[in-house]
């Protein structure tokens, strides 16, 4: 499965690379450094996965994930970043990202989590799992 790790600070892309590398069945095929960066990187080498921020330069990460969503439907992305914020876990899945997680996910977790969006699937972190639980069912409406 291929990644493209799209943040604008590099020790985290470059750390990001190492874990993906080293994992089977993955690779890095990029990295992004910011958003616009990213949409043209992912229309070039159709990763299955795109690793994105939300705060980067140029182009943040929910409109970039919108851009990539738009015109690249095979391509899936995971959201990764160290805001738990509902206004951007709801911008992102109205985006067309696929997950959302906090940069401070398991590595194990987060190898995972690549994997299931390639397949297809989508996920959330617990905490944001948790919140969207809680706001469910806070809301009225038919049982």
């Amino acid at each position: 499965m291929s990644v493209l790790v799209a943040d604008d600070q590099a020790l985290l892309r470059g750390s990001f690379r190492v874990l993906i590398d080293t994992a089977p069945g993955l690779r890095t095929v990029s990295e992004a450094g910011d958003g616009a960066e990213a949409v043209a990187l992912a229309t070039r080498e159709r990763p299955d996965v795109v690793l994105m921020d939300v705060r980067m330069p140029e182009m943040d990460g929910i409109e970039a994930t919108r851009r990539i969503c738009a015109d690249l439907p095979d391509v899936r992305v995971l959201i990764l970043t160290t805001f738990d914020l509902d206004t951007y876990v709801y911008s992102a899945l109205r985006a067309g990202a696929s997950g959302f997680l906090l940069k401070d996910t398991p590595p194990a977790d987060l190898l995972s989590a690549i994997r299931i969006v390639a397949s297809g699937e989508s996920l959330l972190a617990p905490s944001v799992t948790r919140r969207l639980i809680a706001e469910f069912v806070r809301r009225p409406g038919p049982v």
